[in-house]
Parts: structure tokens; sequence; C-alpha cells
């Protein structure tokens, strides 16, 4: 009776395992998926409901802890420009991203905290002035990101800020 009991909880407790690991992404798992962004990409889509294009290099920094986005607006002069580093925090299983723009150092504060699921990362970024939350979603197929900003609204929802098809160049 008790073997049968400690089996089981046994099969009980490598179930729930299975089914943790499949949810929490581990540090590799995180890190290669920041590895697919890496290469030189066109952005294509809508900011704040206008047609935007961008050129996106990315590329890992700083002994490989980060991957820099480096995002360009294609008109010239240049309206929009961006550095993004986002990193494995693998101590607390999330990523953590600095969005640094024209905009200025203010606007840089707090860093973004994230998860992913699959072959989406989601980032969701505090500011005083309206929350933030960037889903990017990689399509393995035509190796290829989507991303989608939003803003929060004044009732406490969601709203679109800026959309893109990303593409290799």
């Amino acid at each position: 009776m008790v073997s049968r009991a400690l089996l089981v909880c046994c099969a009980i407790s490598l179930a729930l395992a299975v089914r943790l690991a499949a949810q929490c992404a581990g540090p590799a798992a995180m890190d290669s998926l920041l590895g697919h962004l890496v290469g030189q990409w066109q952005m294509t889509g809508t900011v704040r409901g206008h047609p935007a294009t961008y050129s996106l290099d990315a590329m890992r920094v700083l002994q490989g802890s980060f991957v820099e986005l480096h995002m360009v607006d294609v008109s010239q002069p240049p309206v929009y420009e961006a550095l993004v580093f986002i990193g494995v925090d693998s101590a607390n299983g999330r990523y953590i991203a600095h969005w640094l723009d024209r905009f200025g150092a203010a606007y840089s504060i707090p860093h973004a905290n994230g998860s992913a699921r699959g072959d989406t990362l989601w980032l969701d970024f505090p500011y005083p002035s309206g929350a933030f939350r960037d889903t990017f979603v990689y399509d393995p197929a035509r190796d290829g990101w989507y991303f989608r900003l939003e803003a929060a609204d004044s009732t406490g929802g969601w709203g679109p800020f800026a959309e893109y098809q990303v593409r290799r160049r």
C-alpha cells in the first residue's frame, strides 16, 4: 500500500515538473529566443495609425549579455531613432529591457521586465506617464517577427501604439 502511494506521488510530481518546465523557459531557451533577433531587418507598419518604416540592426553586445536593437527611421533626416537593450536575468527567470530613444534620458526610466512563452516575448514598461506593453512574436516559418506596442489607456485597458512586420533585409 505504501509503495503504491509513493508511486502515485512520484507520478504526480513528475507530471507537475514537466508541466512547469514547459511553461517556464530556462535561461538557455530565453537567450535562444533573443538570438533570433540578431541580424539586419526592415520594420514596416504604423505608429499611432500613421505609416512607419525603420531600419533595424540587432547584435549581441557586452560580451553577449544583451541583444541591442538599433532602430532608425528611414526618412531623411530620420524622425525617430532608438537603442533597445534586451537581456536575460537568469537568476529571476525574466527579461530586462532598456529603451533609449531621441526623446531623452527621462524617458529611458524605468526598465522593462519581461517574460516569454514559446516564440512570444512580452515586455512591460511601467512609465510614470503611462505603461507600455511590447509583444514580439517570432515566426520561425518565415524567420521574421511581428512587433506590437500598446499603451495603457485611462480605463485600465490597452490601446495600440505601434505595430510592425519585421523582415530580414
